[in-house]
């Protein structure tokens, strides 16, 4: 009996419309919004919708990477920073930070082994009182080059049309980077081992008022122990939370803060488009998160992690997934801050909203 190519198109597309729905539900908070588009044709509130899985939307979560737990620490800032941004976070010192460990998934019930994408976000206070808030991801570069083009991403996901993936494949032939990463980058059972990156480029800077462009990413110091899909799903469905809470319990965890610095032509518009090992890092100092919430009363909750609030000394560039994930945020913040009766805090305790 013939066996089945597993390099036919047919097999190929198909793995293709298995990773567009990872990309779905891990990278909708780099969703597009209207803004560039007319109204008519795509909002926050159609995206933020498209989001939902087939049930619905978990009300009261956030409708993206809505299960997560809180962290609490402080950056400590080297001042190397301070050569390419006058931001005071990078002044040597040590700063206190919130942030929150995520999966991408609507689901806040998703079991950890069927999300292949996580997040970190995280907010960084100055003695000033300026805040800076990021949120980053695992992936080493983004499924699809421009907002629309995920717009259509989520259309053909969700298309009824045999063809649509096919289609759309070809016509962002960008996509097939991430279906590679997808396929063979490695599991880990911890959220401690990930990298996280930023994705986007944004401007920093100097006393001088001199712009570099710039990427960053934080780099686990904790050893990374890749493991398969298959020894993830055996450590149960709800791991890494439990996992990550005993880990800090028993000594703070720590993540190297690296600044990536574009070369000349190098291009700000595009984060699908990784940039290479020869660009200047500057090692900017270290993240150590030393507490760890449960998110129902934690001090993440009710925490937007838009990327666009950013301290003088930090700039958004020409890259436009900032501002689509700002007005995407700005509509799922709406949306569970008016749902509190479906995700009740723990405590009787009056709460005040963080914006």
């Amino acid at each position: 009996m013939t066996q089945p190519d597993p390099h036919s198109p047919a097999r190929t597309i198909g793995y293709l419309a298995v990773i567009a729905g990872v990309v779905v539900l891990g990278a909708g908070s780099f969703a597009y919004a209207a803004g560039w588009l007319s109204p008519s044709r795509l909002t926050p509130t159609k995206l933020v919708s498209a989001l939902a899985p087939p049930s619905g939307p978990a009300l009261g979560h956030r409708r993206n990477h809505a299960k997560g737990v809180c962290f609490s620490g402080v950056f400590e800032a080297n001042g190397t920073g301070t050569e390419v941004s006058r931001a005071g976070v990078f002044a040597r010192g040590t700063y206190p930070v919130l942030g929150r460990f995520n999966l991408g998934t609507p689901d806040p019930d998703a079991p950890d082994a069927t999300v292949r994408v996580r997040g970190m976000g995280l907010q960084i206070t100055a003695p000033d009182g300026a805040v800076w808030r990021t949120a980053m991801i695992n992936l080493p570069f983004f499924p699809v080059a421009t907002p629309m083009a995920f717009y259509d991403l989520l259309k053909a996901s969700h298309s009824t049309d045999p063809g649509a993936m096919a289609s759309f494949t070809q016509a962002h032939p960008e996509f097939a980077r991430f279906g590679g990463w997808a396929k063979s980058a490695p599991w880990t059972t911890s959220y401690a081992e990930e990298a996280y990156n930023s994705l986007d480029a944004f401007l920093f800077v100097d006393a001088s008022g001199a712009r570099h462009p710039v990427r960053w990413s934080l780099l686990p110091q904790a050893p990374v122990s890749p493991v398969t899909n298959a020894e993830l799903t055996r450590l149960g469905p709800n791991h890494l939370e439990p996992e990550i809470t005993a880990r800090v319990g028993q000594a703070p965890q720590r993540w190297t803060f690296n600044i990536t610095l574009a070369n000349p032509g190098d291009e700000t518009d595009d984060p699908s488009k990784a940039w290479g090992p020869d660009r200047r890092m500057l090692t900017v100092g270290t993240l150590i998160v030393s507490k760890i919430e449960p998110e129902r009363d934690g001090p993440c909750r009710d925490i937007n992690f838009d990327p666009t609030i950013l301290p003088d000394g930090i700039a958004v560039s020409d890259d436009p997934f900032p501002a689509a994930r700002s007005a995407a945020y700005a509509r799922s913040y709406d949306l569970r801050a008016s749902e509190t009766q479906y995700y009740p805090y723990h405590l009787q305790t009056a709460k005040s909203s963080t914006p």
